[in-house]
């Protein structure tokens, strides 16, 4: 079997010619992890592939139709999904005032990247992999790619958690020139319910966080659709974002 890799076989997941399964310790996150990965069409090692690693792993794979997209936008890329345990420790490494968000940058700059780039055949260039996330999901992906803007250089946020801790990442980063972002939320996330049980407003913090990114000098693409904080409109906008920032 053609892989776009070097994974070894017993690490393919049966039954899907493009899906692996990348198993690893990380020290930062001192855990045991089992990483989706899905090369795409045609699986070939020849040429170089762009890197795609999405929070909230799962969902990416099964809701957002990721290895789809991937493919109906013609492009070559690794698809990663990093799960997450439960929605307790999704909270802890993704929210901005989680204990492990720091942890699972580490992580993801530190572990996740070099170990990909050893099994794929990748670029190896910050501006060739992209962070996509949702939610939370999304926040992180943001942040991560403010800490290390020479390992990501592209972000796919849909419908992020934002605070004022987030806002201040934002007006204090200084290095815009290296990044390119897509940000996108619905007109109808004006009442959300997180994962602390509160509910909270989701499209006025969104448009305040456009409306700084706007005056940087970014690549930056904001959209608002008509809809809710929900995959029902997360999925169709996902290959929107991602050939934006693709583009970029």
């Amino acid at each position: 079997m053609q892989k776009c890799g070097t994974i070894k076989k017993n690490n393919v997941i049966k039954g899907w010619e493009n899906m692996q399964e990348l198993k690893l310790h990380s020290q930062h996150l001192n855990e045991e992890l089992t990483l989706p990965v899905y090369c795409s069409k045609p699986i070939t090692p020849l040429y170089k592939h762009l890197v795609i690693i999405a929070q909230d792993g799962q969902d990416y794979f099964m809701f957002g139709k990721i290895g789809r997209v991937i493919d109906e936008l013609g492009v070559r890329a690794v698809v990663i999904g990093v799960p997450y345990r439960d929605v307790f420790d999704r909270y802890e490494k993704y929210h901005p005032n989680g204990k492990k968000r720091e942890a699972y940058m580490r992580f993801l700059a530190n572990e996740l990247v070099p170990l990909v780039d050893e099994h794929f055949s990748t670029y190896q260039m910050g501006s060739t992999r992209i962070l996509v996330g949702d939610s939370l999901a999304g926040t992180v992906s943001l942040l991560t790619a403010m800490t290390y803007p020479h390992t990501f250089g592209k972000v796919v946020m849909q419908s992020p958690y934002v605070n004022d801790d987030v806002m201040a990442r934002v007006q204090s980063f200084s290095h815009w020139h290296l990044l390119a972002l897509y940000h996108s939320i619905g007109i109808k996330e004006t009442e959300v319910k997180t994962t602390d049980g509160a509910v909270r407003n989701f499209i006025e913090p969104n448009r305040a966080l456009a409306h700084v990114l706007q005056t940087k000098q970014v690549r930056y693409h904001y959209h608002e659709f008509d809809g809710d904080h929900s995959w029902t409109y997360w999925q169709p906008d996902l290959p929107i974002g991602l050939k934006k920032v693709i583009e970029m």
